[in-house]
């Protein structure tokens, strides 16, 4: 194998550790911790720019693989024709055809998996963030919502000791308005006595 298609093979590789890992369930801090990092790390992202860019040449060898894997089945048709016609095919010759149809074949489907995994990586990767985005939206709404439940019974209750404040205050304004009668009626009744006093001593 030659040592851009060893490279191929490697990211391949690393692609199904990378996917193995993002399949592993962890705890919602964790999971988003360890998102957060990866997302808003520079190094990550220069990285993964570089990655793109090296599946862009990937593209090219897997359009490449399947020309030759092309080229190489018109030459198995074509010898194939030769032998049907009589004529003497050498045995190392197609070996030699069937060794580069096999090779051929084995780059196209390593290039191919390697892209679609990496399709499939990135929208894993996507799909995972989004998701921790609605959980924080979703935590937020239940602490909001639970916030304005206690808000709401604290208005509650505060509106119940207000009404009972209120009752006190007219219940308290009567005893005040039955003083003040009985104290003008006291007032009277010592004023009528004060002037009987005066008339009787006069």
């Amino acid at each position: 194998m030659t040592l851009y298609y060893s490279l191929v093979f490697f990211l391949l590789v690393l692609e199904m550790v990378l996917f193995m890992l993002l399949l592993i369930p962890l705890p919602y801090t964790a999971k988003r911790k360890v998102f957060t990092f990866i997302s808003e790390n520079p190094i990550i992202s220069k990285v993964m720019y570089w990655l793109k860019i090296t599946f862009v040449f990937i593209l090219i060898l897997f359009i490449d693989s399947v020309n030759r894997v092309y080229r190489v089945q018109l030459e198995v048709v074509a010898a194939g024709e030769q032998a049907s016609k009589g004529t003497a095919i050498l045995g190392h010759e197609r070996l030699e055809v069937q060794a580069r149809k096999f090779y051929s074949q084995r780059n196209m489907y390593l290039c191919g998996f390697t892209l679609f995994l990496s399709l499939i990586l990135n929208r894993t990767y996507v799909m995972i963030i989004d998701n921790i985005k609605l959980e924080d939206k979703v935590k937020a709404f239940e602490s909001n919502k639970n916030y304005k439940e206690n808000k709401s019974s604290e208005v509650a209750e505060l509106q119940k000791q207000l009404a009972k404040k209120e009752q006190d205050l007219q219940t308290l304004k009567k005893q005040s308005e039955g003083l003040h009668n009985s104290y003008n009626e006291l007032s009277d009744k010592y004023a009528a006595t004060q002037v009987d006093e005066e008339k009787k001593g006069k």
